[in-house]
């Protein structure tokens, strides 16, 4: 067993991003000094369910035991070092790595850990148990008085609304502890709650047992629950506090370099408490130079002057077990407090930790899925000299996903990956890795058809994504989530910045294609266009789709809309939902789409944006059920935006609300089997406005989708050799037949402003031959 539990830890105790004290209450028995090695954990007994009579094979929702607590009597000395072994064993049993341990020696040699297929993705099945995501935010959520964010999103009422929708699958967003831990205090998240700490979730968004009934009820109205981990990187949390103090084998946990006294003038001194300081460029190529470390990356992710210049960082001094003091250098991707994780240490500790983190989710808080954020980051690479190193479309990363996927599918779950990264890189990762993968491909390229009202660019992102090979069944298509509207356009703008491509009657390089796209789009949803929005470092732009929206369709104050600009709005809205919708794969969107969120005004969040991270104008909270209609805020201190739809059971009550027009498209995916089909064709357009994607069914039927991105009305013919000539064209909105197949394999339609439709095309029956007269019967 893990050491034995009297007192409380930081992360039962903390109330959210306030420092948190943790105040020890009993003396430890003197007996116990052995429990500072590592024992042998026993796995109880547990009760068979009865699930488990009628499916034997079904793995056990095995639960760690004694996680997170230790014996102390009074806080020792305020030295936060290896020689404090009190300090040391506290961090110990809050740290990730040990409670992964846990779950290996509960888990492993267990017969139920053998009865699933593995080795390959199955996006089609993942798609099928949860074709439609609401994505939620728990910071962002408002919920009744003294309700926790897991209570409400286990509420009934909800998942009731859910079903009548169509909505099946839930990702949670990060709940678990996040952030990091300064002497006996838990510090604040500087993502989003994105720099995970620990397996325990965050008291400040519910409970263990809170998360479990959230699970259960999903289940009942056949829903499924998605949560995240992070394979690229935690936290500064007990984790990185003892890999510092190079306690055992935590430092391999982490990229990161113990550099020896007599080169410490190569190292930046620390601020005055900080606990860590971006190293510059001139000493990344020094410590380079010396030997060190692999210097300069591909890129600089939040890249941000005095900042964040490069993806290094130095400790302060600290003390270890023995008592040498050691300086680090340790990477980070992302910002300063997410330590990247290393996944070819040899004591493979940070692999340990997160397929921990993953098994701990499945099954012990019992989600059906899991989000790999930051899995495109798992390798890195030294290459030739004045080269970057190699750190992004890693065969390591490739591995590393393989590693995860497979072990999500082994017991009974699956997986998607958040990578913008190029096609080609996005289709090998899709091979052995997640079962689905974000669609960073076609997102800019929706929006931009938008704004330009040529969806031109659109079908080229989609006809390349078919010619490498990527399966759009495979690909989350999103409205909005918590992130900017990204558009680094990886695919043109590095992996392809050479290649000729034809857009707008240019012939352009990829770089120039990706410079033309994110211009225009700065232009027209930024500055005096968009000034609600704004822009979010290199990667893209703040915004949420209602203001995006806005912005293009040329509404320049949020105060001053309309009833009539209002239903604009909520006409292209639909159309977004419809385009995202109705094609193969996953449909996602948010609770600021579901209730027309716009972005918050700069100077009500600008402490948050203070750093430079202008994402949280588009995180603004909402109140989904209505349960709080005089909240300013969330419990978690998020202001509340706008909202132009109102909240779900008031839209339920209209036919012609986002959200009933919603249901009605989400039961034409539904009931005709789009969500997994097959796209064959995005044919050219009689009208540059006009977006066609011809998709096979899984009866044999060809399904044509038909979008209109401009504001005028459109009446055009629509070709594409799939097209079968004599074929009956079905509307599946209204029920109709609207055409046929004529033969040069086209046919006519007429769409109005920024409406799209669904059709199947029904092939005439074979006309039987009469037998020649006098011919035997």
């Amino acid at each position: 067993m893990r050491e034995p539990v009297v007192s409380e830890s930081v992360s039962e105790t903390s109330e959210g991003p306030a420092e948190t004290p943790v105040e020890p209450v009993q003396a430890p028995d003197p007996s116990a000094e052995s429990a500072a090695e590592e024992a042998t954990e026993e796995t109880q007994a547990a009760e068979i369910t009865f699930d488990e009579q009628f499916y034997p094979a079904r793995p056990k929702a095995l639960r760690p035991i004694a996680r997170r607590r230790q014996f102390f009597a009074a806080r020792p000395s305020l030295e936060f070092d290896g020689l404090n072994k009190t300090y040391v064993d506290w961090l110990r049993n809050q740290s990730m790595l040990g409670d992964a341990n846990t779950m290996a020696r509960q888990l492993s040699g267990q017969a139920s850990m053998w009865q699933n297929a593995y080795a390959r993705p199955n996006p089609r099945a993942a798609v099928e148990k949860a074709p439609v995501w609401f994505t939620a935010y728990p910071l962002s959520f408002i919920t009744r008085e003294n309700q926790s964010f897991l209570a409400a999103l286990g509420d009934p009422e909800l998942w009731k609304a859910f079903r009548e929708i169509g909505i099946r699958g839930l990702h949670t967003g990060p709940v678990k502890l996040a952030g990091g831990i300064s002497g006996w205090s838990q510090t604040p998240s500087v993502d989003g709650h994105f720099d995970r700490i620990s397996m325990a979730i965050d008291s400040a968004f519910g409970t263990e047992e809170e998360f479990r009934q959230m699970c259960e009820i999903a289940a009942e109205h056949d829903g499924t629950v998605i949560d995240d981990i992070v394979p690229g990187h935690t936290g500064k949390g007990a984790d990185f506090r003892l890999a510092e103090m190079n306690f055992r084998d935590y430092p391999g946990i982490y990229h990161m370099v113990d550099i020896p006294e007599e080169d410490w003038h190569l190292l930046p001194d620390v601020p005055e408490g900080k606990d860590s300081v971006n190293i510059s460029p001139e000493a990344e190529q020094a410590l380079q130079q010396a030997g060190y470390i692999i210097g300069r990356l591909q890129r600089v992710i939040f890249y941000e002057p005095g900042v964040k210049e490069t993806n290094w960082s130095a400790t302060r001094p600290v003390a270890d077990t023995t008592g040498q003091v050691r300086r680090w250098v340790y990477l980070h991707y992302f910002k300063a407090g997410q330590p990247s994780i290393n996944w070819l240490d040899p004591t493979f500790a940070g692999m340990r930790l997160v397929v921990g983190d993953a098994l701990h989710s499945l099954l012990d808080l019992g989600t059906g899925a899991l989000r790999l954020d930051a899995n495109g980051f798992l390798g890195v690479e030294k290459s030739a000299e004045e080269q970057p190193g190699w750190s992004e479309g890693h065969p390591l990363s490739e591995a590393a996903n393989q590693l995860i996927g497979s072990m999500i599918r082994k017991v009974g779950g699956f997986s998607f990956q958040e990578l913008n990264l190029t096609i080609d890189d996005i289709k090998a990762q899709s091979e052995a890795g997640a079962d689905l993968s974000y669609d960073f491909i076609t997102r800019p390229a929706y929006h931009y058809s938008l704004v330009t009202g040529d969806t031109e660019f659109l079908r080229l992102t989609l006809r390349l994504a078919m010619e490498i090979g990527v399966d759009q069944a495979s690909l989350v298509h999103a409205l909005q989530n918590h992130d900017e509207l990204t558009y680094e356009l990886l695919h043109f703008a590095a992996g392809h910045r050479d290649d000729v491509f034809e857009l707008g009657g240019e012939e352009l390089t990829g770089a120039e294609v990706a410079e033309k796209v994110q211009q225009t789009l700065r232009e027209r949803l930024t500055g005096e266009s968009g000034p609600y929005n704004a822009l979010f470092t290199t990667n893209g732009i703040a915004c949420t789709t209602a203001s995006f929206i806005m912005a293009a369709i040329g509404i320049q104050d949020p105060d001053s809309v309309t009833p009539e600009q209002e239903a604009q709005i909520r006409d292209v809205h639909v159309l977004l939902s419809m385009y995202n919708a109705l094609q193969p794969g996953v449909f996602a969107l948010s609770g600021w789409d579901l209730t027309g969120i716009i972005a918050l005004p700069r100077d009500v969040v600008g402490e948050l944006t203070a750093q430079g991270d202008t994402r949280w104008i588009n995180r603004g909270a909402h109140d989904l059920m209505g349960t709080r209609p005089d909240a300013v805020r969330s419990a978690a201190g998020m202001p509340r935006a706008r909202s132009l739809y109102g909240s779900l059971p008031e839209q339920l009550k209209d036919p012609d609300s986002y959200a009933r027009r919603l249901q009605e498209i989400l039961r034409v995916r539904e009931t005709s089997g789009i969500a997994t089909s097959t796209l064959l064709d995005v044919p050219d357009v009689s009208n540059r406005a006009l977006l066609v994607l011809v998709n096979q069914l899984g009866d044999g039927n060809l399904e044509v989708t038909v979008l209109n991105f401009s504001d005028q009305d459109i009446a055009g013919s629509i070709q594409s050799p799939h097209l079968v000539p004599g074929a009956t064209v079905h509307d599946l909105f209204s029920s109709t037949d609207v055409g046929q197949v004529d033969d040069l394999h086209s046919f006519f339609l007429e769409l109005g402003p920024h409406q799209g439709t669904a059709l199947v095309l029904r092939e005439p029956e074979p006309v039987e031959e009469e037998p020649a007269a006098g011919s035997a019967n």
